[in-house]
């Protein structure tokens, strides 16, 4: 099934091997990094890679260098920019990983998919939490977070 890779900084190295192993296994669905860092000239780790990826169609990538332009933008941001496509993927099975931060990137990002599952999912607040919870219970969203 599809996957979305949701991580700023060094987070985005497990994607790395998620991504080999799915093109070694021939795995079916889309693969979706949603990645973000400081400045693309310098943090944009495993550009060449994660470019190479997407030339291919092999990966889709949203990308949020959150101090290139005056005002920031960070990984939830593009989340909410393509609600609609983040809410297909859910319901259709895929599998939302989030990996770094704990502090601030991981609340925001849980936050904002709650958002998105009210929004585009039309739930109630209290039925998105209970299908996060859900999600988490079945390994539909899985967070490596530290």
């Amino acid at each position: 099934s599809s996957i979305l890779m949701i991580g700023p900084g060094t987070g985005v190295a497990p994607y790395r091997a998620f991504l080999q192993e799915r093109q070694n296994t021939k795995a079916k669905g889309e693969n979706w990094l949603v990645f973000g860092e400081c400045h693309r000239k310098t943090d944009y780790y495993y550009e060449e890679y994660f470019e190479s990826l997407h030339k291919k169609k092999f990966l889709k990538i949203n990308l949020a260098f959150s101090r290139d332009q005056e005002k920031k933008i960070y990984v939830q941001d593009r989340l909410m920019e393509n609600s609609f496509s983040v809410w297909k993927l859910i319901e259709s099975g895929g599998t939302v990983f989030v990996c770094g931060d704990a502090k601030r990137m991981a609340k925001d990002v849980s936050a904002t998919l709650q958002i998105i599952l009210e929004k585009e999912g039309n739930l109630s607040t209290q039925d998105a939490r209970s299908f996060m919870k859900e999600m988490r219970r079945g390994h539909k969203l899985l967070m490596d977070v530290y």
